[in-house]
């Protein structure tokens, strides 16, 4: 491997009506084009972005189980999350580090949720935000788990849900229903912060309060939680992870600020 390849090695020790997914909807839509490993040119991970996963608590295990691979971009080694479903690349989404900024491939054919195939047939299923806590929850065992491909809006919408072809910020989950309308159980754990608390609830209104419950982050101090599922995995381990899982509550259905 080149001597001038930029790599890190610092790392760190996002009263409202709702209206449930519409089961005619239908599924992913395919294109000609194809994406795969190849055509991307992405190749396995190298021991230094594993040691990046592995000091926030993510197993070289569970990387390979879920396909995490790296790019080389000019100088600079980039994570690449691969989407699948069904074996084929629908998706990718690039992560620089440690400076945590994103983005996307343009030949893939469309946003669905990273680790679809994990509910295929789920009654249960858990959403998180980012792609790192979906790795964290395998390791506290949590595998019928998948993550948004967006991240976060800041606040949630005053207006009321629009029409599916013109939903175009939840598109993945559009693209997705036939996973998810089987779920009786639905399981938000998106951020704790203010950005997490919008994006749950605009998961929740679209997917259907009744069947949704919300995961509470366990506490770092007195007057501070934690922030997402790494966190938890990073500072106490899966076990706590899992119980916060367990413990979720549910959902309200009146949103509160």
């Amino acid at each position: 491997m080149p001597k001038d390849l930029k790599l890190y090695s610092k790392y760190r020790n996002h009263k409202f009506r709702f209206q449930p997914m519409s089961s005619s909807s239908g599924p992913i839509a395919k294109v000609e084009t194809k994406a795969t490993v190849k055509s991307l040119y992405l190749k396995p991970l190298g021991d230094e972005v594993k040691e990046y996963f592995a000091a926030r608590a993510i197993s070289v295990k569970t990387l390979e189980r879920n396909r995490v691979m790296q790019k080389i971009i000019g100088d600079e080694i980039v994570i690449a999350f691969t989407y699948w479903q069904k074996e084929e690349i629908e998706f990718c989404k690039y992560r620089r580090y440690p400076t945590k900024k994103f983005f996307q491939e343009r030949q893939t054919r469309g946003k669905i949720l990273y680790g679809l195939d994990d509910i295929e047939n789920a009654s249960e299923i858990i959403i998180v935000e980012g792609e790192i806590d979906k790795l964290a929850m395998e390791e506290a065992g949590i595998f019928n788990c998948v993550s948004v491909p967006d991240g976060a809006p800041e606040v949630v919408s005053l207006k009321e849900i629009p029409p599916q072809s013109k939903d175009k910020a939840f598109r993945y989950l559009w693209n997705c229903n036939e996973f998810l309308k089987q779920a009786s159980r639905i399981v938000i754990a998106t951020d704790g912060d203010a950005p997490g608390h919008a994006l749950a609830e605009e998961l929740a209104r679209r997917l259907g309060k009744e069947r949704c419950w919300r995961v509470k982050w366990p506490k770092k101090s007195k007057d501070e939680r934690f922030k997402d599922a790494n966190e938890v995995l990073m500072s106490k381990g899966p076990h706590l992870l899992k119980e916060a899982v367990l413990n979720a509550e549910p959902y309200p259905m009146v949103y509160k600020d």
